[in-house]
């Protein structure tokens, strides 16, 4: 049975004086594949920031597995699962120290038989012994990666997660994200700009320009479009911009 995983209720942001976020709305149950879509500097990451809690908002409700993430930050942030930026990694240690300081931040007393498979699978396993700082941009984005998935938490909200990934390594994490999620284990909003991946992985869609949800793609439509002419959605998507784009111009 599907259950609430997250939700967003008329979420206002602002950051160095400028409004970055106005009235977002946005729900997430288990099971669901949600892909967050929009240009440069529509609020994406401004949104994840402040779904984990690193960003306090200044209007409206987040709600984390049903707990306020304004009033109980400590349990709303132990029902999801984030991947660090890969660039502040602590270089002096291994990756496998890294993973196990992770693993007891969250309660685990080891790392997960699970997270070292998955590790193999993105082809980094070979480097879990070496310092981080000798690791590419690429093997420190897998860690983070792995880090976010750790304890297999009930929402995993990652943010432009495929970038520096090789095809292979790309291939795993969304075979993994879509067995979590069909499983009924966790839900995942992905912050993405590739439009391509919802051909193959979303079951909702929701297009954030200007700080504020647009447009919303359902899994009807995502799905006649994949059993169909996959690419449809791309071409959605940029038509869904370029009436944004024009209407803000009029305006």
């Amino acid at each position: 049975m599907s259950r609430d995983a997250l939700a967003v209720d008329g979420v206002h942001l602002s950051l160095g004086g400028n409004t970055v976020l106005r009235g977002v709305d946005l729900s997430l149950q288990t099971g669901q594949l949600m892909g967050l879509i929009g240009p440069n500097g529509s609020g994406k990451t401004s949104l994840i920031r402040a779904i984990t809690g690193l960003a306090p908002i200044s209007a409206g409700r987040i709600l984390v597995g049903g707990v306020d993430m304004a009033k109980d930050s400590l349990a709303a942030r132990r029902a999801l699962g984030f991947a660090p930026d890969p660039t502040r990694l602590p270089g002096a240690l291994t990756g496998f120290q890294v993973l196990s300081v992770a693993a007891a931040a969250r309660g685990i007393a080891e790392t997960p038989q699970r997270s070292l498979d998955l590790a193999e699978r993105l082809g980094c396993a070979r480097w879990i012994d070496r310092r981080i700082e000798t690791y590419s941009l690429g093997t420190r984005q897998k860690f983070a990666i792995l880090i976010g998935l750790l304890g297999d938490p009930p929402l995993l909200v990652l943010d432009e997660v495929m970038n520096g990934l090789d095809p292979i390594s790309s291939h795993e994490l969304k075979r993994e994200l879509v067995d979590r999620c069909q499983r009924g284990e966790s839900a995942v909003l992905l912050a993405t700009h590739g439009l391509e991946i919802a051909a193959t992985l979303l079951t909702h869609a929701a297009l954030l320009v200007d700080g504020s949800i647009r447009h919303r793609w359902l899994p009807e439509e995502l799905d006649n479009w994949r059993h169909g002419d996959p690419s449809a959605f791309e071409r959605a998507a940029v038509a869904a911009l370029r009436r944004d784009e024009v209407a803000s111009a009029a305006a």
